[in-house]
């Protein structure tokens, strides 16, 4: 069949700085899903769109179309009003496990469709993989059915969902496109926007452990996905939170569920507490229920209880002991003094280099491996001190892991505390 297009001329249009109309949008989102436009030539398309930007109503009909790739989902049917949560990834950042069975306490469907992770940033279904027996892939009946009776679910989303974004993620990552705002923002905004949830909070990191480094590109990634959700019908919030320092004592798989449960004890690291409590007010308060009180359902068990039975309903064994790695290393303090900085990216490379994360998708992760740290900015250190204990199965890997963090550690002697902003930066709005 004949094009209404051609490839080259739509490549031009945004090489020469020009507005792509809906129609070319269209056209290339499904002729690029089908074959019949070349990886080379969405790969010059997308270098134009990061070097040449998009307009509010380009980045709109680019979600849209490629929404329009693949299925939607319905949760028109649950009893309940549904909120979800996006993290834009970071070191140590487990809050989606606490966060999904807490909402769910207050009769919200709290549908978390989440992913595996690439590189430095851990993904949430290798941390609940660690879980014996728990399992991450679930049709659309049995999601809708534990949505009705638990209220929280944490699975794999679909292949039907968004496939055009599949093709376009895989590309980007091979050729330099990632950090290009408007194909950041449509990636997560289709996904989040056909999954059909009725209330969306975004959490976009700031600093050395995000993809967002500095607060600008960060309000800028915020304030485009809330227009996006806004347009698209969905009640759409955002938080820029500090990812300058790991989240929480943890970063690892195993390591971060256990951290998770301390949480839902009612314990935890207050930074990990804080950002949950947070984000999960954010939900209530979307979906009509200002009343609720968060910080009561994580003191009194009722959060622990949602928590158990949503792992159970995947096949989790809530009871299992979590695997741990076989061998382990310290990272000691060169000197005495304030911890000043602790390097999130750093930290985050290294958990990596232990095996907690993956350099390609095929790539098999260790359970046990990660970071363990005891000691966070603020905190008077003595030198010898145990900072870090490392945790590999694989001992040849600690070499490596240390070398990334070389120049991690900050100290001052002079008893300076670091400034504290608080985990949370600034909240963006529909404007």
């Amino acid at each position: 069949m004949s094009e209404p297009f051609d490839a080259v001329d739509v490549i031009r249009t945004k090489r020469d700085k020009q507005v792509l109309s809906d129609a070319q949008i269209d056209w290339v989102i499904d002729a690029y899903t089908r074959g019949a436009v070349a990886e080379e030539q969405m790969s010059a398309l997308n270098m134009a769109i990061l070097l040449n930007g998009m307009t509010r109503a380009e980045i709109a009909r680019w979600t849209t179309a490629m929404i329009a790739s693949g299925e939607r989902m319905d949760f028109s049917g649950l009893s309940r009003p549904t909120a979800d949560k996006h993290s834009t990834g970071g070191v140590g950042d487990k809050i989606t496990l606490p966060l999904a069975p807490l909402v769910a306490v207050f009769d919200v469907a709290v549908p978390q469709l989440s992913g595996r992770g690439l590189g430095h940033t851990g993904g949430t279904l290798d941390k609940l993989e660690s879980i014996p027996g728990w399992r991450a892939a679930l049709s659309n009946e049995e999601m809708l059915a534990q949505l009705e009776d638990v209220g929280a679910v944490i699975c794999q989303a679909g292949a039907g969902l968004a496939p055009a974004d599949r093709k376009l993620y895989a590309l980007r990552d091979v050729t330099g496109t990632v950090e290009a705002i408007p194909l950041i923002a449509s990636s997560i905004m289709s996904k989040k926007i056909a999954e059909g949830t009725g209330v969306l909070v975004l959490d976009v990191k700031v600093g050395s452990g995000a993809f967002m480094k500095s607060l600008t590109d960060a309000r800028e990634l915020a304030r485009t996905m809330v227009d996006l959700g806004t347009d698209a019908g969905v009640t759409t919030v955002a938080l820029l939170t500090d990812m300058s320092t790991p989240l929480g004592l943890t970063a690892g798989n195993a390591l971060e569920v256990r951290e998770s449960v301390e949480v839902l004890a009612g314990g935890g690291p207050p930074d990990v507490v804080d950002l949950t409590l947070a984000l999960a007010r954010e939900m209530l308060d979307a979906v009509g229920r200002p009343d609720a009180d968060p910080e009561a359902a994580l003191r009194d068990g009722r959060a622990m209880d949602k928590w158990r039975a949503m792992i159970a309903a995947q096949g989790g064994d809530n009871d299992a002991e979590l695997p741990t790695a076989r061998h382990t290393e310290q990272v000691l303090a060169p000197a005495d003094g304030v911890l000043v900085g602790l390097d999130a990216l750093a930290v985050g490379v290294a958990a990596w280099r232990l095996g907690a994360g993956r350099a390609r998708r095929e790539d098999v992760v260790q359970a046990g491996a990660g970071v363990e740290l005891h000691a966070k900015p603020g905190a008077t250190v003595r030198a010898g001190q145990v900072l870090m204990t490392l945790h590999t199965d694989t001992p040849e890997r600690f070499d490596r892991a240390k070398e990334a963090l070389e120049g991690a550690v900050t100290i001052a002697a002079d008893g300076a505390r670091p400034a504290t902003e608080g985990i949370v930066l600034d909240r963006i709005t529909t404007s």
